[in-house]
């Protein structure tokens, strides 16, 4: 199910609440709902994840996904060398990424924590074909070819906590990947966080 989302033409709601920054000036951020790769490591749900967990803002690449940004593989990670673990199928410690339980069709709201409110062109939300190879780093050719929610911020900047209504895609089964890019608009980086879901 592919939907284009509008602040207010078709009734996307930004939710903005306390400032609650963490982190240096020049970090970024996450998302935190479904949870994170990267939040995950920040919790400790996941162990040695190496640096990420220090900074879960900072996975940030270069931005044109799909048609640029980061190499195939390395998407997870906004090809951040540092932040390799994230593109592993597994985690660090072998077992599987914690997943957030979703339904097909319910209404979802994906939430990140910034850290610096950049000007921002978008923010666009990703997720694999049923059927992906889920042995191997994530791929273009793994994910859906559009997105399934895009909201567009036209050059503002957004709340530190930022929060979209959408709708879990529908038709899909198993274990998935949302991968959702906030695209800056001042500087040729985007910033990428992987989350896991289970149907």
């Amino acid at each position: 199910m592919r939907k284009k989302v509008g602040a207010a033409l078709f009734g996307a709601t930004v939710i903005a609440l306390s400032s609650l920054a963490t982190g240096s000036a020049s970090s970024h951020g996450y998302t935190d709902s479904p949870l994170s790769r990267q939040k995950h490591c920040a919790n400790r749900t996941v162990a040695g994840c190496g640096g990420i967990q220090w900074e879960p803002q900072s996975v940030e690449g270069p931005k044109g996904f799909p048609g640029a940004g980061p190499a195939d593989g390395r998407i997870c990670s906004g090809a951040n060398t540092r932040f390799g673990e994230l593109d592993a199928p597994r985690t660090p410690n072998g077992g599987a990424w914690p997943a957030t339980n979703v339904t097909g069709g319910q209404g979802y709201t994906f939430h990140w924590t910034l850290t610096a409110a950049h000007a921002t062109t978008d923010f666009r939300y990703y997720i694999t074909k049923d059927g992906w190879n889920q042995n191997a780093p994530l791929t273009r050719a793994a994910l859906e070819t559009q997105p399934f929610m895009t909201v567009p911020y036209g050059g503002q900047r957004p709340p530190y906590q930022v929060a979209h209504q959408g709708t879990i895609p529908t038709q899909k089964s198993g274990r998935h990947i949302i991968l959702a890019v906030w695209t800056i608009a001042d500087t040729q980086n985007a910033f990428y966080a992987c989350s896991d879901v289970r149907y």
